[in-house]
């Protein structure tokens, strides 16, 4: 019998993002590894059975001017939708999967023009299906399952990944697909269970499809919600606006600054902040600095790669309402940034600018994949033990050997590899106890995306360093 030891955390990073591992053993015994066959027959099966569980409480929902989809969550027919499907009608007609139909009364709104929406289905004593609400907290990488009627077409199944949660603001991204008419149903877990409310997509094309960036409205969100509608104190005043996305306006990397306005003309989130949507065209390697400033709003930056794979977010730059990104492109295309507000509903003007920061797009002769200067400063994000960090991102192939070095003689280096998921892959403080540099060598187990996080061992650490992947 073979075995593999995961140790407890161990270093101030790991600690600090919650990568800590119970004190455990794992281990297998000859010939019963699971193949890839097993395992994507036990995917399928999962897809299968979440489908067939929850399939029958999702419901169609005709308000006239819009349609949409909504999840029965009481066995006496309560749906939860979107405020932007029923929008201020009072009748509408529900329709379940296996083809009734009946009226429904719209019953209430969530506060603070939260997008959702109730419906009490006119159905006598029916006993309806219903989906159950997940308890736990979701988690970023776990697989995430929406059923909907985009187009027309009633249960469509779609499966993706919890790509990102934004626990402050309640929202969910997905990149299982979300396209029109999915608005207002269930995104659910393995169980079957519903972890949030599909509220909205972005489109970057005429045709409005999806594209990989979906939003849901998490159930720590919706709990209080359900309670005002049990409790009769739900608003039944409709306020949210529709959901029509602006497209793109693209801006160039050393280009002039962009001036705009957040405004009721942006596009908005299932937190009711606004957000404009800005493109560029940038080279893998390219290492740029992103920042959004403005005296009248609290900015807050969030960045999209060419295949719709979330980057990065910051709030607050240095203690400030301005927000900055710095960051290693890890391909060429097209990138795109979110100009938001923190807050719900702040409007006001900003400007945006992207800037060249060193890097180079041309690898043809090059060994490295990252070989940059950089400094930690108090400009720079900190983690939850208050110690700085940044971040860079590159690209590999599966089996490629690599080498990453962080060396500084100002600070006690931290180096961290985390994978497309937020796994910790590997991890280096101490080269030995008379070096405080970092070094890693690993072998990547898959093509694709990775991150580095460059850190100081202690809260006070900060300087200049240099980063290397070779």
């Amino acid at each position: 019998m073979a075995s593999i030891v995961f140790k407890s955390c161990t270093g101030l990073l790991a600690c600090a993002l919650g990568w800590t591992v119970i004190g455990t053993q794992l281990s297998w015994q000859h010939g019963l590894v699971p193949t890839v066959a097993n395992a994507q027959q036990i995917d399928e099966n999962t897809n299968i059975r979440v489908y067939q569980q929850a399939s029958p409480a999702v419901v169609a929902i005709d308000a006239g001017d819009s349609t949409g989809s909504g999840s029965i969550i009481t066995s006496e027919g309560l749906v939860l939708t979107n405020a932007h499907v029923v929008g201020n009608a009072r009748e509408v007609t529900i329709r379940l999967a296996d083809g009734r139909e009946f009226s429904g009364r719209v019953v209430g709104y969530a506060d603070n023009n939260l997008d959702l929406a109730a419906v009490e289905i006119e159905g006598g004593d029916t006993v309806f299906p219903t989906i159950r609400l997940e308890n736990a907290s979701p988690q970023v990488g776990q697989q995430a399952f929406a059923i909907g009627n985009p187009f027309g077409l009633q249960g469509t199944f779609t499966v993706g990944i919890v790509s990102r949660i934004d626990p402050e603001r309640g929202l969910i991204q997905t990149d299982a697909a979300i396209n029109p008419g999915n608005s207002g149903g269930p995104l659910l877990n393995r169980s079957g269970e519903l972890i949030g409310v599909n509220t909205s997509i972005f489109s970057t094309g005429e045709n409005v499809g999806n594209i990989g960036i979906g939003f849901a409205i998490a159930t720590s969100e919706i709990q209080p919600f359900i309670n005002a509608i049990e409790n009769g104190t739900a608003s039944t005043v409709a306020s949210r606006p529709s959901q029509n996305f602006k497209a793109p306006s693209p801006i160039r990397i050393d280009g002039e600054t962009t001036r705009a306005s957040l405004d009721n003309t942006s596009n908005v989130l299932p937190d009711n902040s606004y957000f404009n949507v800005h493109s560029f065209e940038g080279q893998a390697g390219q290492r740029i600095s992103i920042t959004m400033s403005s005296r009248q709003l609290d900015s807050y930056l969030l960045l999209y790669g060419p295949n719709q794979e979330y980057l990065g977010e910051n709030d607050d730059n240095s203690n400030s309402r301005n927000a900055r990104l710095d960051i290693t492109l890890p391909n060429s295309g097209t990138y795109l940034v979110f100009a938001n507000s923190y807050g719900a509903r702040e409007q006001g003007q900003y400007e945006l600018t992207v800037r060249s920061s060193g890097g180079s797009s041309n690898r043809a002769n090059n060994p490295y994949l990252i070989n940059e200067d950089g400094t930690l400063s108090n400009q720079d994000r900190r983690l939850t033990d208050n110690s700085l960090y940044d971040e860079y991102l590159f690209s590999g192939e599966r089996g490629q050997n690599i080498t990453i070095n962080l060396n500084s003689e100002e600070f006690d280096a931290y180096l961290l590899l985390v994978d497309n998921k937020g796994n910790k892959l590997a991890e280096s403080d101490d080269i030995s106890q008379s070096n405080t540099n970092s070094s890693i060598r690993i072998a990547l187990p898959y093509t694709g995306e990775y991150r580095i996080i460059v850190n100081a061992y202690d809260q006070q650490g900060q300087g200049q360093y240099q980063i290397s992947v070779r």
